[in-house]
């Protein structure tokens, strides 16, 4: 058998189980009601139909009542390759169980706030310069405090503070240029463990701050500046 055929043979396989759970009034989750529409459009292909004839069978295999709440939003599109009278054939099925009920509740939909978070709302840019000979990436969440020695930027104005990125972004920082950054406070319990090890606790316990300073200069960090509120205590 070639791979497409093994291909179709486990869809076949996937079938089976799918429509056993369907007839016992199982709610299918994604896997499942993919199989079942992908192969409802397959066997009207190899039926003799044509293009369309597959694509409404595989519309109707299933309604969003036949599946767990989440899945009409995420399965929003199904691709499957499909052996028609005259050779094979992609059949792409667009919302094969309609769109669903409240786009906005879609899993990945954005959803807007009525007022911005707190952090949002404290933003401070500063200028960062590059003096590594490489480039130098950091993550939206890292504390920026923390990030490269190599990296030269007030280190005491960003103490507690991250990129203000979208979670899972990051920015890069090439050699030897400068660029602003906007920064924004660290949330929640605001204790930060890891990094650089810097911290390794509560932000805001006393004398935090400076004793991550002096960590920070005696580690050769960058623009770490006096440990104290005085400047010329260093």
């Amino acid at each position: 058998m070639t791979p497409a055929e093994q291909g179709r043979l486990l869809l076949y396989t996937a079938t089976l189980l799918a429509r056993e759970r369907h007839q016992r009034g199982v709610k299918l989750n994604v896997p499942e009601a993919t199989a079942l529409i992908a192969h409802a459009a397959c066997e009207a292909a190899r039926d003799g139909g044509r293009l369309e004839d597959a694509v409404a069978a595989g519309r109707a295999a299933l309604t969003a009542a036949d599946v767990l709440p989440e899945v009409p939003g995420i399965l929003t599109e199904i691709q499957v390759e499909a052996v028609f009278p005259d050779g094979s054939k992609l059949i792409v099925i667009t919302h094969p169980l309609g769109p669903p009920a409240n786009p906005a509740h879609a899993p990945g939909a954005v959803l807007p706030a009525d007022h911005p978070p707190p952090e949002l709302a404290d933003i401070m840019r500063i200028e960062v310069t590059n003096t590594a000979g490489v480039p130098v990436t950091v993550t939206s969440h890292f504390h920026f405090f923390e990030a490269n020695r190599a990296l030269a930027f007030d280190r005491r104005a960003a103490y507690g503070r991250h990129l203000a990125l979208p979670v899972g972004t990051s920015t890069r920082f090439e050699p030897g240029t400068t660029q602003q950054v906007a920064l924004t406070p660290i949330g929640g319990a605001r204790i930060v463990i890891g990094f650089a090890g810097l911290v390794d606790g509560p932000l805001d316990a006393p004398g935090a701050r400076e004793t991550a300073l002096t960590r920070a200069h005696v580690a050769g960090y960058l623009d770490t500046g006096p440990t104290t509120d005085q400047e010329g205590d260093l």
